[in-house]
């Protein structure tokens, strides 16, 4: 029995995530893996996420030694995929989600409420600052880049709680007072010590399909066909049928307003007792327009069924026409 190739990102936080996986993978299947570390765009290049094209930058090159043959999956954040599926590439698996909120590292054990006026505060996304400057327009929004223990080493307090590996060239220590990120990879990687408040959805809505991995392979490994059955078998186990509906129904919202809308936006989707439950926001980058909408949909149908998904795409794309209609597409003007 052969094993199987699984592609990854080199960061801390991307092997822990494929390893995850793919020690789960293994267990259902029986067949051993080999972890394969592939450098991306992202990982390479310098700059800021947005100007380096934002969501996809860290999955071209993953997606790429799938297609070559060089691994037979690879591990994404959700977050990080395009709303697109490209040709040739599936999603063959999305585990059950873990916390989707956002994670405040903060000097002194300070919260977005007690944060003095005009502290300095980092991240990279677009998202996090316009929903953050909408909550707190004294904050100053500083763009950041690195993996996550250079991150928490700008925040004075966490410099000395990291891997020991270098600082990115150029980076500074302790000069924000504080900075943000996923709630989801600092628990991953055993760093949530450094989460002095995790971010309430009504205040900082998440990214779509953030909390969530995505498997992504050739669709044959799918298939009833499939090369490898025990790692097919494996895979469909390891699908949580209600995070998929979820996410569906976020990447569906951010399908559509990539379509017509450049402006920061949020979208988490809340599936139980047969409803889908899908809140939204698109903002001004600076914070001064929000935009936000709520819908729901009930599900007759099992969540694994087909129907349940297309009923999420079609509350997806609902709310997304809702939030065009009120404006959304002047937003980023």
């Amino acid at each position: 029995m052969t094993g199987f190739r699984v592609g990854t990102r080199g960061s801390a936080l991307a092997t822990t995530q494929t390893t995850t996986v793919a020690d789960a993978l293994a267990r259902t299947s029986g067949r051993e893996y080999e972890l394969k570390i592939i450098r991306t765009e992202g990982d390479i290049t310098t700059g800021s996420l947005a100007s380096l094209g934002g969501t996809g930058v860290f999955a071209s090159a993953l997606r790429a030694a799938i297609l070559d043959g060089e691994v037979d999956l690879a591990v994404h954040s959700l977050k990080d995929l395009p709303a697109k599926q490209p040709e040739g590439l599936e999603i063959v698996a999305i585990p059950e989600r873990v916390d989707v909120r956002d994670a405040l590292c903060a000097r002194d054990g300070l919260t977005l409420e007690t944060l003095p006026r005009g502290a300095r505060v980092g991240t990279g996304s677009p998202r996090r600052v316009a929903q953050l400057l909408a909550a707190r327009p004294d904050l100053e929004m500083v763009d950041i880049r690195g993996n996550v223990p250079t991150r928490l080493a700008r925040v004075p307090g966490l410099e000395s709680h990291d891997d020991h590996a270098p600082a990115a060239a150029g980076s500074p220590r302790g000069d924000l007072d504080a900075v943000v990120l996923a709630c989801a990879g600092l628990d991953r990687i055993g760093m949530d010590w450094a989460i002095t408040e995790r971010l309430d959805p009504a205040v900082v809505l998440p990214a779509p399909g953030q909390g969530a991995l995505a498997i992504e392979s050739r669709p044959e490994l799918a298939g009833a066909a499939s090369p490898h059955p025990e790692l097919t078998r494996a895979l469909a186990e390891y699908d949580d049928a209600a995070t998929r509906v979820q996410v569906t129904a976020e990447r569906a919202l951010l399908s559509r307003l990539e379509a017509g809308c450049a402006a920061p936006l949020g979208a988490l989707g809340r599936f139980g007792s047969g409803t889908l439950v899908l809140d939204a926001v698109v903002a001004a980058h600076d914070g001064s327009r929000v935009l936000r909408r709520n819908e729901q949909i009930t599900l007759a149908v099992d969540p694994a069924e087909e129907a349940a998904l297309e009923a999420a795409r079609a509350l997806g794309v609902e709310v997304a026409e809702a939030l065009l209609a009120d404006g959304a597409d002047l937003l980023s003007w």
